[in-house]
């Protein structure tokens, strides 16, 4: 990494404690960094119906924005399954899904930073660009 984004990966693992996944079991943590120097926090959280559900990229962006801030440096994303004891457990990375992806498009150039970790030390870095090459905007 070209940044110590360390911090961001710390507070994504911890936001995945107040993810809301009674139905996948899927806990998923992010952070994003704005331009502003403030750390936007996110989880996912889930609904019976499903569509209304949002995943903690976009609860991270939607937060930011309706805050002030429209412009990021880099996000942190970490997510897994439930362990026995109904905890997340983090073992693999997880990139975004394709619709947080063209939300992040929206607000961040293609060079903006998309952190994701294996909880095991492990840090992966992406551009948007890489995870979203010719992406739709106006």
């Amino acid at each position: 990494m070209i940044m110590d984004y360390d911090f961001l990966v710390e507070k994504a693992i911890e936001m995945t404690t107040r993810s809301y996944a009674p139905y996948s079991k899927f806990h998923v943590g992010a952070a994003l960094l704005g331009k502003d120097g403030k750390v936007y926090t996110g989880c996912n959280i889930e609904n019976a119906a499903y569509g209304p559900s949002n995943c903690a990229e976009r609860t991270a962006v939607f937060k930011a924005v309706s805050e002030g801030c429209r412009e990021f440096e880099a996000i942190a994303i970490v997510g897994g399954l439930e362990d026995e004891a109904g905890k997340p457990a983090i073992k693999d990375f997880c990139p975004p899904c394709g619709v947080c992806r063209q939300v992040l498009a929206e607000f961040c150039n293609k060079d903006f930073k998309i952190l994701l970790t294996n909880g095991q030390g492990e840090v992966k870095e992406f551009t948007l660009g890489q995870l979203l090459p010719e992406s739709f905007s106006l």
